[in-house]
């Protein structure tokens, strides 16, 4: 508070806190003036691949028989997935999305379902029997079945690529 209360703050020559010398958070101050906060500009394709990547939800579960990933691709064909086991103990389940043809009479009032390339990679467990590992797409619906294994059992090869089954 301002030691001359008619004048206000800023106007008194008698008041401490209003010179700048006193301040204590100054030095901070212009420290945090000088740092640039801003997001640096990614190409838009990035960014929405990234947010197809991000969207791309798969539920994993474990039973006492294997682990089950079950994830939702309406209108996608088993030609349009990929599922790849890479390193031995890593999941990839790949594929793309095309985009919807424009016709040039073609008025859009909102686009909310994501295009393009997708990707989701999960590190497996030692109990996973690698050679036993299948999948199959139904009504738009991936299932991809690890069944376990004894934890002495070995793995090989480095990229395995597993067939999608139809129902």
């Amino acid at each position: 508070m301002a030691l001359t209360p008619f004048f206000g703050r800023g106007m008194s020559a008698w008041d401490p806190w209003e010179n700048s010398l006193f301040d204590p958070w100054l030095p901070i101050s212009r420290v945090w003036d000088c740092m640039d906060f801003s997001v640096p500009t990614v190409p838009s394709s990035f960014s929405r691949d990234a947010m197809v990547m991000a969207n791309t939800r798969v539920d994993w579960k474990e039973t006492p028989e294997a682990h089950v990933f079950t994830a939702d691709f309406p209108g996608l064909r088993k030609e349009d997935l990929k599922i790849d086991l890479v390193e031995k103990n890593t999941l990839r389940i790949s594929g793309e999305r095309h985009k919807e043809q424009e016709e040039r009479m073609d008025q859009w009032h909102r686009v909310e379902r994501s295009s393009g390339r997708f990707m989701r990679q999960f590190r497996l467990p030692e109990n996973v029997n690698v050679d036993g590992i299948s999948a199959k797409l139904e009504n738009g619906v991936l299932t991809v079945k690890a069944p376990k294994t004894h934890p002495d059992a070995t793995n090989g090869g480095d990229v395995k690529s597993i067939d999608i089954g139809s129902a």
